[in-house]
């Protein structure tokens, strides 16, 4: 493990002109966060650091694949942080440290970006999905020699309570307007879907600001592709989630394995934040640095988030971070160059 510090108290003081006219004042203390090291994960710190980001990094290397826990040192880390960037792991991986840690939600936030081609315009969707049961809950054995058993761990009230009133939540305090919930087409699992659209519908009622409905997934899958300035935030379970941020993230032109969309999983005590799509063998940096814009919200750093936001969007626009041919390090110096 490696530590580093982002930002130094003393450059987070009142900075004045020539004129003593203060120009900005802060009075951050640095925040620990938990680093899973990865290709690009020295692009953020190089860009965080240039905007004397008030945070303080614990990087673990993590070696080997189609791991199912982070090592015991990375879950300690996170538990006593409680934030993590996560530039190594794919969020399809290490499931059994997400369940140790009750992430139970994972978000994708999939939106046009002006200088990034798509077919559609207007989209901003983010897709809630829930993290740690249903289809892909990952419970299954061989019963005998060439026969497997799987079991599906379907919605319960508390599961489907907990996922909904984190997606109404969000949509409050991200000011959307308004939630759809997706489910099974028809009577296909009819008992699972009663319980997840009870809970949406009942906590819908405590958000009367926020309009809600409700669509089967074939639907929903036609509706994205035919109009998805329609959609806003979308709740679901994991299975019909992993479909729709897939077709979400194509509609809003992320490029190759949505490599420059954002997400992460979160918990009630817990986040980590990552980009959306395979982290190996990427150049990118643009996913793992709109992950941490959300991660510096998360952090109550809103001014260090719209700046590196404002930053990011102007350098996709100049077409300096879209280019497959561009290098991490052009797209960290475009980047810095658009701060103000």
């Amino acid at each position: 493990m490696s530590y580093r510090f982002i930002s130094i108290l003393k450059n987070l003081s009142s900075i004045t002109t020539g004129s003593g006219i203060q120009t900005r004042s802060a009075t951050y203390m640095p925040r620990p966060v938990t680093v899973i090291h990865g290709v690009l994960t020295n692009a953020v710190e190089e860009v965080m650091d240039a905007m004397h980001v008030p945070v303080y990094l614990e990087t673990y290397n993590i070696k080997g694949k189609n791991m199912n826990h982070f090592p015991r040192e990375v879950v300690d880390s996170i538990r006593k942080n409680k934030v993590c960037l996560n530039g190594r792991v794919n969020n399809s991986l290490c499931g059994g440290s997400r369940k140790e840690l009750d992430l139970f939600a994972s978000l994708v936030n999939c939106f046009n970006l002006n200088g990034q081609p798509s077919r559609y315009k207007n989209v901003d969707i983010v897709v809630v999905i829930e993290n740690t049961k249903g289809e892909y809950a990952g419970r299954e054995h061989e019963v005998v020699p060439g026969v497997i058993q799987s079991f599906q761990v379907t919605m319960t009230k508390f599961w489907s309570d907990r996922i909904a009133k984190y997606a109404f939540e969000y949509a409050r305090l991200s000011n959307r307007k308004k939630v759809t919930a997706v489910h099974s087409k028809g009577k296909d699992e009819k008992l699972a879907d009663a319980f997840f659209l009870e809970s949406c519908q009942e906590v819908a009622k405590m958000y009367p600001s926020i309009t809600y409905n409700e669509i089967g997934i074939n639907n929903c899958c036609l509706q994205l592709v035919e109009k998805p300035e329609q959609f806003d935030v979308i709740v679901t379970s994991n299975l019909y989630g992993n479909i729709i941020a897939n077709i979400a993230v194509g509609i809003a032109g992320a490029g190759n394995n949505g490599e420059i969309m954002p997400g992460g999983s979160f918990g009630s005590e817990y986040a980590i934040f990552e980009q959306v799509g395979p982290v190996e063998n990427h150049k990118n940096p643009v996913a793992l640095l709109f992950s941490s814009v959300m991660m510096l919200r998360h952090l109550l750093l809103p001014l260090f988030a719209d700046r590196l936001e404002t930053a990011m969007k102007r350098a996709v626009s100049e077409g300096k971070c879209g280019n497959s041919n561009t290098t991490t390090q052009e797209v960290v110096e475009a980047v810095i160059a658009n701060m103000d």
